[in-house]
């Protein structure tokens, strides 16, 4: 089996890159399962159902989202009954949605777990290391795959996630900083982790914004309203692939196109 993980999507001209991209690579490579993190693609900040709808249609499993989650109002009418979709896990108890999904596909059942990180997110989630935990041990004698999306600001912390879940988790991927990593890898218990897969999104631009409305946040300090940039695109992720006999990883390999 394998599985693709798509990085962040920035904005609709980044959703109609993973459009263009996704058949391509789905053909080459033979995927089988998708996962895609849409929290920018509305205008870079949250989703709304015709964008979620929009992934669905292309053949995505699993929606995971981050600190915009809330971002557009409108998700709060669909997050609770959209099964693909999940938020952070660690947000506190009570609020709307799901913090995990299981699916099957080609036999198997996966389960895919949404996490965001603590340090420099500003804000207020429980902790995501014991959260991440709790659930892998309640789910893993009932699946055969455990995938997780840790969105995190700090290189660090995700690192910390990836060998605290070795062996517990088969896959941890991180997102959120929108700048692909050059360090995937299969951990000594078998978890395959890359610190971040990246963005699809425009290609000129400050993690996904317009590169001249960044540098005049820096160098002024004012608060001048980001804006998504606009020309070519890039689509980035990353692939795993599985052994469907023992569900343990034998290949993890980053995607830019």
């Amino acid at each position: 089996m394998k599985i693709l993980a798509v990085g962040d999507i920035i904005g609709e001209n980044g959703l109609r890159k993973a459009k263009e991209v996704l058949p391509q690579i789905k053909e080459k490579e033979n995927i089988d399962f998708i996962i895609m993190n849409g929290e920018n693609s509305a205008e870079g900040m949250g989703i709304t159902r015709k964008l979620y709808e929009q992934m669905i249609e292309m053949g995505v499993d699993v929606v995971t989202l981050g600190n915009h989650t809330w971002a557009k109002k409108e998700i709060f009418t669909f997050i609770d009954t959209e099964k693909k979709l999940i938020r952070p896990a660690n947000y506190p108890e009570g609020v709307p949605g799901k913090g995990y999904v299981i699916t099957e596909k080609n036999g198997k059942k996966i389960a895919v777990i949404n996490l965001i990180g603590r340090t420099e997110m500003n804000i207020l989630t429980e902790n995501p290391f014991i959260i991440g935990k709790k659930i892998i041990n309640s789910l893993k004698k009932e699946v055969d795959i455990i995938i997780v999306d840790f969105h995190a600001e700090a290189s660090a912390e995700k690192i910390a996630m990836g060998y605290y879940l070795d062996g517990e988790a088969n896959i941890v991927f991180g997102t959120h900083t929108h700048v692909q990593t050059a360090d995937e890898q299969i951990l000594e218990k078998g978890t395959a982790y890359i610190t971040d897969i990246g963005m699809t999104g425009p290609k000129k631009s400050v993690i996904g914004m317009d590169v001249d409305v960044s540098i005049k946040r820096f160098v002024t300090t004012l608060p001048e309203r980001y804006k998504i940039a606009t020309g070519k695109c890039v689509f980035s992720g990353c692939i795993f692939e599985i052994n469907d006999d023992t569900c343990r990883i034998t290949n993890i390999k980053r995607v830019k196109m």
